[in-house]
């Protein structure tokens, strides 16, 4: 099983933190409130702990579970604290609207944080294509991955199938593009009459 710092409280950190316990990961929460990061530990139970902000995580994997708009501060303030650790960017781009993507074009958001990161941190995109209502309701579901270390990619599709979850490898970081840009496609189809209880996946035939 997987040793695994969460930084950040929301919804999301809070559905993957309940499922890396649930999988018999390791579990670290971080978040500038050290009060409600110590109050979700206790929720998760299972020995999971709380981290103190800024200084470095316990995790091998790092999960960057904070807005796009200082998900790049957020890894520049821990620095060299994130020395030797595989950071997970669960971030979407898309405007207030959800019409379109803030990023520069011909770039993602993870290509944007990677810039931010010290030397030898591997980022990996994942996990934005699920909603975190959905992943909290527990069940089989697809997770793109986009990264450019093997190694990294190993450690974090590892680290999905013990959450009872599909990895599917998408290719190097500047994938990342593509799978941000299926959030405003998600939102779409969810405010299209699909409603938010959709996932997007893979059904191969034959």
């Amino acid at each position: 099983m997987s040793n695994v710092s969460l930084i950040g409280l929301g919804g999301m950190a809070r559905a993957i933190a309940t499922r890396a316990v649930e999988g018999g990961n390791a579990v670290e929460v971080i978040g500038r409130d050290a009060a409600k990061a110590k109050e979700l530990a206790a929720t998760l139970g299972g020995g999971a702990t709380a981290g103190t902000f800024a200084t470095a995580p316990a995790g091998d994997l790092v999960i960057l579970a904070v807005p796009y708009a200082s998900a790049a501060q957020v890894v520049a303030q821990y620095g060299e604290a994130l020395a030797g650790k595989v950071v997970i960017d669960i971030s979407n781009t898309f405007n207030a609207d959800a019409t379109a993507l803030v990023t520069p074009d011909g770039t993602s958001g993870a290509q944007e944080i990677a810039k931010a990161a010290p030397a030898g941190v591997h980022i990996v995109k994942a996990f934005n294509t699920v909603f975190g209502h959905v992943l909290a309701k527990g069940g089989p579901l697809d997770v793109f991955i986009a990264g450019d270390d093997p190694h990294a990619k190993a450690s974090v599709s590892a680290f999905i199938e013990s959450l009872g979850l599909r990895p599917l490898d998408a290719g190097g970081l500047a994938m990342a593009h593509w799978l941000e840009a299926a959030g405003p496609l998600l939102m779409g189809v969810a405010g299209h009459g699909a409603g938010f209880d959709i996932s997007l996946g893979i059904n191969a035939s034959g």
